[in-house]
């Protein structure tokens, strides 16, 4: 049987984890909350800050990374993360700003059709702003807003979404990957059951971009939105993205702005809005450059790596810490489908005391994750984390739960999570 140490040793992608800043005898297992810092990250950041140290006003053109067309090259390179063309990407907005944009945009509600679907295990911003576009266009939420629910509360069933899907549809929109289970929708198959009701399809790839491979474009995805600060690793609040399939790019954006302009025209200073061709329409305000800028090193780490290589790692780091739970203590219930492609990144727990649990597990040096009411969530990330460092999570996790040392520590929620 091969060790967590030879697994280490064969790791492809062991060296990358000197490219992060990791705290000393710490295993951090919330990337699929906030990324840790890249040494990369940190250099990029620096650079754009020099630029503007060194350039002033004209950074927007000079320099390596002239700031007027860097959401545009970095869109570029994203792309390929979820699976997009170049022209449907934009790095910009965060997840909420970008599905107001998006549904500004492609909700068109008409007497027939004017009903959006969510689902009832979906991280409440987005139900947020869903329900004030149905407000806005004078639509009663209650009504118009289906949900489609969870018959064990962790995890939704392709069938129970179909079933949503009635006539006054108008838009879909999901999680790829739920925030508190971990479970990878089907994202091609419901596209497709969509489409064929005619309704339009989004997704919120907050808890997938990073982590795996997406093909966003062949499945015929209508939009999907980001964030980068998980696992991309561009740092707390940083800059998020959008995706719009090529077929709409048509359509003027709901919320227009200045950056949304065609870049040979934005300096005419016209009233009058001269579109961009591709997702850069849909930019609204100027680009947060320092929020922009560690995701440039991040982006390096991954061009390097490969995301099905990081995928892979993912799987036999994620599939080794449930077997090693399984095994050391079983009164954890893992609440993550089991299948290698209904699963995400990271491995949920359910427990009765998860809260009093992820406390002694930080002061045991181990970071995890709460999330209310009981759930733990461990993300072994596959730049950083080792096959030991997953050994190393079972093994302090066995000794907590064996001697109940989590009783020392209050059930009280952390207000940060």
């Amino acid at each position: 049987m091969v060790t967590s140490k030879e697994r280490d040793q064969q790791d492809p992608l062991a060296e990358f984890k000197q490219e992060f800043f990791v705290e000393k005898d710490t295993v951090y297992m919330d990337g699929n909350s906030l990324g840790l810092m890249s040494r990369r990250a940190e250099a990029k950041l620096q650079a754009l800050m020099d630029s503007w140290k060194t350039f002033g006003i004209d950074g927007w053109t000079e320099g390596e990374h002239p700031w007027f067309t860097l959401a545009e090259t970095m869109s570029a390179r994203v792309a390929p993360l979820v699976g997009a063309r170049a022209h449907e990407v934009m790095v910009t907005g965060s997840i909420t700003s970008n599905i107001h944009q998006m549904l500004s945009t492609v909700f068109q509600p008409t007497k027939e059709r004017y009903a959006i679907v969510v689902d009832n295990l979906n991280f409440p911003s987005d139900i947020y702003a869903v329900e004030s576009h149905l407000r806005l266009r004078g639509l009663d939420p209650a009504e118009a807003m289906r949900k489609v629910g969870s018959k064990d509360g962790y995890t939704l069933l392709l069938d129970d979404i179909i079933e949503q899907l009635e006539d006054d549809v108008a838009v879909l929109l999901l999680p790829s990957v739920l925030y508190r289970s971990g479970q990878l929708l089907p994202i091609r198959e419901i596209t497709q059951a969509a489409h064929q009701k005619g309704i339009l399809v989004g997704f919120d790839l907050a808890h997938s971009i990073g982590a795996m491979p997406h093909e966003l474009h062949d499945a015929g995805v209508d939009f999907a939105v980001w964030c980068h600060y998980k696992y991309m690793n561009s740092g707390p609040g940083g800059t998020g993205g959008l995706y719009l399939h090529e077929r709409h790019h048509q359509l003027l954006p709901g919320n227009a702005g200045w950056f949304g302009s065609d870049k040979n025209r934005q300096f005419d200073m016209d009233h009058e809005f001269s579109k961009a061709q591709g997702a850069g329409a849909y930019q609204i305000g100027t680009p947060h450059i320092f929020s922009m800028a560690p995701l440039l090193g991040s982006l390096e780490l991954f061009e390097e790596a490969g995301i099905q290589a990081v995928r892979q790692k993912s799987l036999e780091l994620t599939s080794l810490l449930r077997q090693l739970v399984g095994q050391k203590i079983p009164e954890l219930v893992d609440v993550t489908p089991i299948n290698d492609e209904a699963r995400g990144g990271h491995i949920a727990f359910s427990h009765p005391e998860a809260a009093r649990i992820c406390k002694a597990l930080k002061e045991a040096k181990i970071v995890p994750d709460f999330r209310a009411p009981n759930i733990i969530r461990l993300a072994p990330i596959a730049f950083y984390t080792s096959f030991s460092d997953v050994e190393q999570v079972a093994e302090k996790l066995q000794s907590i739960m064996k001697n109940e040392t989590y009783k020392n520590f209050s059930n009280e929620r952390n207000v940060v999570a």
